[in-house]
């Protein structure tokens, strides 16, 4: 369950951490200069660049399935909370439009709510205790990332 102040955030993209080949999902607080790295499986990052580019497969994926439940189901999804880490896992929620909420793992929630043009939030906890200021002197290295995710596929995060 998700205590304190909500912050919007916005995802970055997908990159593959080196030397640990690890995909990582950047996501960045709308309006300031902290983010938050989160590491992520092969899979969930081919999803979420799926759904960052636009991209539609002949037939659903997982997240594309969840999205069409929910909407058939009639409580549309209102907002993804990405809420604490602990013992270095981060958890987060769905929160639904009744005001039911389900806990998630944060890449199928950004996943989901990319597809579903959700909003996302960061608790302010979860800033403080992982995020990372990069000072607005560093928006080129946010651009040169922004070209790096333009120039990737979402096929090179398959196992």
């Amino acid at each position: 369950m998700s205590n304190g102040e909500l912050l919007p955030v916005e995802v970055i993209g997908v990159r593959v951490e080196m030397p640990s080949n690890q995909p990582i999902v950047l996501i960045r607080e709308i309006g300031g200069i902290r983010y938050l790295p989160i590491w992520v499986g092969a899979v969930e990052a081919s999803a979420i660049a799926f759904a960052q580019q636009g991209v539609v497969p002949p037939r659903p994926m997982t997240h594309d399935l969840m999205k069409t439940i929910i909407e058939k189901l009639g409580d549309p999804l209102s907002s993804v909370h990405l809420t604490e880490i602990r013992d270095g896992i981060f958890y987060s929620e769905l929160h639904f439009q009744s005001g039911e909420s389900i806990s998630s793992r944060p890449s199928d929630s950004i996943s989901l709510a990319l597809r579903a043009g959700a909003p996302i939030l960061a608790s302010a906890a979860l800033f403080a205790s992982v995020g990372i200021e990069i000072p607005d002197a560093a928006d080129d290295e946010v651009e040169k990332f922004r070209e790096f995710l333009d120039q990737i596929n979402p096929d090179d995060f398959a196992g």
